[in-house]
């Protein structure tokens, strides 16, 4: 591809994301956007649990999920530049941090979770579980946010190309993408594209998804399965939260060896505030 034809391609693949600063105290209000603390839930709200033995412990038994962070959607409005979010209530993010799954094995459905509450008139403060370790219980912190811009790493960019396509497309495409003067580098946001650290995340989605599991190779998925991932995953799922290591004073929450995690969604999930299918994975250096 010229570097004519890859900004071309990029300009209809920019999208805006919402950069995220977690950093300072947070206002303890109902429904406000923080990082960490506990969550505002409705009365009936359950704790999420996730069935799975840990670095430490292997016993295999239901652990409750650590809750990462909610955000209030009317805040995050004037954000959202491309309309995708919710205009009202709380999305609130939960992912077992005792176990740190991958999301590259189907058997990782359920070790994370995302609850959108609508009304947030419902909500009042929750409490931790008791089986909810100390060190899986994160401060609070204030959540402040910034719109930017958005250009897909070259992982998503040529997902679909050809081995050899794949390999000559990479200088043009770094020549094409500096042209946009967009920031791309590691940080917390909601949407846009990810940072990604090792692989193209819609295509595990997308295969894990379809119940593949991806802790090997892709030797034993089907070449029309595996095809379809590469060509159209991109199109189907978005990026709904990515998050960075965290540090405030005596705490440092981190995932891996400086990785991040990723929470991922199809669109049509997203367009119809369908938070039950969002998939997780974990990546890091």
């Amino acid at each position: 591809m010229t570097i004519e034809e890859i900004k071309d391609r990029l300009k209809k693949m920019e999208r805006y994301s919402i950069q995220l600063k977690i950093e300072g105290d947070m206002t303890d209000v109902v429904g406000n956007s923080h990082f960490g603390g506990v969550p505002d839930v409705p009365d009936n709200f359950v704790w999420p649990v996730f069935e799975t033995d840990t670095f430490d412990d292997k016993t295999i038994k239901p652990r409750p999920l650590s809750f990462i962070a909610q955000f209030n959607c009317q805040e995050l409005a004037a954000y959202d530049r491309d309309g995708l979010l919710p205009e009202t209530g709380v999305l609130s993010f939960f992912y077992e941090t005792n176990s740190q799954r991958w999301g590259f094995d189907p058997k990782d459905a359920g070790c994370a979770k995302v609850y959108w509450f609508e009304d947030i008139q419902n909500l009042s403060k929750g409490m931790f579980p008791k089986e909810l370790e100390e060190d899986f219980r994160f401060p609070a912190m204030k959540i402040t946010f910034e719109a930017k811009r958005s250009l897909p790493e070259y992982q998503d960019f040529a997902a679909g190309l050809s081995d050899k396509e794949y390999i000559e497309t990479w200088d043009n495409f770094e020549k094409a993408t500096a042209e946009f003067h967009i920031d791309n580098e590691m940080c917390s946001k909601l949407l846009g594209w990810a940072n990604i650290i090792q692989n193209c995340m819609t295509c595990e989605c997308e295969l894990v998804s379809r119940g593949y599991y991806l802790g090997n190779t892709w030797k034993d998925i089907p070449k029309e399965e595996a095809d379809y991932a590469k060509q159209h995953s991109s199109d189907e799922w978005l990026l709904l939260f990515q998050l960075d290591s965290v540090e405030k004073e005596d705490f440092e929450l981190m995932f891996g060896d400086c990785g991040s995690i990723y929470f991922y969604i199809r669109k049509e999930d997203l367009a119809a505030k369908n938070f039950d299918k969002v998939w997780l994975i974990q990546q890091c250096y």
